[in-house]
């Protein structure tokens, strides 16, 4: 990078979990780091860091926000998306007001926005309940993950004129800040992750928070409408491959019996 550059990143949702890990990112490379999000994390403490608590369910409110984002720091290098509905209301009404109309008005209000000069990048963090059911998660999760994809690759196609690249990362289980104690507390758990997983290990927020730096960097200034999975390999795994590893960590003897 030219240290003549300035670079903007904005991260919606920034504040918890892989959120904070790629603010942590983006601070730790020079850039200037907006967060819109609803708690205030430690790394406010940075001088590069910005926090803009907006409800994202009000437009009015939004785009009060993004005039003070851009009057304060300048065009956009970069944005990322990372929130989801969290509230107890109606999910299905939550996640579309917040999962998708948020992040269609946010590409569109913003679009014109961007600096050409720094390569801009917009990234939306997914979720393999896109295209697989994971049963612990309501419908509407899983109808606005598949949506999100969906999305990306339409501006990817829709902005690209304007030199836009738009990229989805899909995550698997991941040792957030906020989970690490728990996965602690029951290691057979992260065991069993670990057993199942091709390269062995649970992945962690800054896995991501890597990958999403490179898709936002230089290096990957011809990759536009792509979804790369960040999981260590594990949705690789045929449904009766997996079934056979879990049953090997739980019983060897059950798995000759599954798979004879």
């Amino acid at each position: 990078m030219k240290a003549s550059r300035k670079f903007h990143t904005l991260v919606v949702g920034g504040t918890r979990g892989i959120g904070r890990a790629v603010v942590r990112h983006f601070i730790s490379r020079r850039h200037v780091v907006s967060v819109i999000g609803r708690r205030e994390p430690p790394e406010s403490r940075s001088k590069n860091f910005r926090h803009y608590p907006v409800e994202l369910t009000n437009p009015k409110l939004l785009a009060g926000t993004f005039k003070k984002i851009i009057q304060r720091d300048g065009a956009l290098t970069n944005l990322v998306f990372l929130q989801r509905f969290r509230g107890n209301g109606d999910s299905w009404q939550g996640e579309l007001e917040v999962s998708l109309t948020a992040t269609r008005t946010i590409i569109e209000s913003l679009s014109r926005d961007f600096k050409r000069a720094t390569n801009p990048s917009i990234i939306i963090v997914c979720s393999h309940a896109s295209n697989v059911v994971a049963e612990e998660q309501p419908v509407a999760y899983h109808a606005a993950k598949a949506a999100l994809r969906q999305m990306a690759r339409y501006y990817a196609a829709t902005l690209g004129c304007l030199g836009i690249r738009v990229n989805c990362v899909t995550p698997g289980t991941v040792l957030k800040d906020e989970s690490r104690d728990f996965y602690f507390r029951n290691r057979q758990l992260m065991k069993l992750y670990e057993h199942v997983t091709p390269l062995a290990r649970m992945g962690i927020s800054e896995d991501l928070a890597n990958v999403i730096g490179f898709l936002c960097s230089d290096s990957a200034s011809f990759v536009t409408g792509q979804d790369i999975a960040v999981d260590g390999g594990l949705s690789l795994l045929w449904q009766e491959s997996l079934a056979r590893k879990a049953a090997a960590f739980a019983s060897p003897r059950l798995s000759k019996l599954m798979f004879r």
